[in-house]
């Protein structure tokens, strides 16, 4: 297997608490999905998991090479974690559609935060 794509993406966690701190609904769920939100919101600061799943979503537009474009949404793509905790994408509609139009068939994602940023890396294997 080969890698046919790589994204990195960093966000501030800063900026994702004002947006719960000043109540930007309409943000979070254009942003994210239902159950990345119930996630985060569960957490007593959830900025930083809002933060590093949002640069999730950006590093996995970066390894793709398209941005958001070509009918993608946020909603498509979505951080989802294993029982032990580990992290992954779960691609639906035109995310998934390009990610085999690029000829991947499997994403790798690892993503950090500490002080003020999240950080994640996203790698595209054929």
């Amino acid at each position: 297997m080969a890698i046919v794509g790589s994204g990195i993406d960093l966000a501030q966690i800063p900026r994702f608490r004002r947006f719960v701190d000043e109540g930007k609904t309409a943000l979070l769920e254009r942003l994210f999905t239902r159950a990345e939100r119930d996630y985060a919101l569960a957490h007593k600061d959830p900025a930083s998991h809002l933060a590093v799943r949002f640069a999730a979503k950006e590093a996995f537009l970066k390894a793709l090479g398209t941005g958001l474009r070509f009918g993608l949404s946020w909603q498509q793509i979505e951080v989802v974690r294993d029982d032990l905790g580990r992290p992954s994408l779960s691609l639906s509609g035109r995310a998934q559609d390009l990610l085999t139009e690029k000829g991947a068939v499997r994403t790798h994602l690892s993503y950090s935060h500490d002080g003020d940023y999240g950080v994640a890396s996203v790698i595209l294997e054929n």
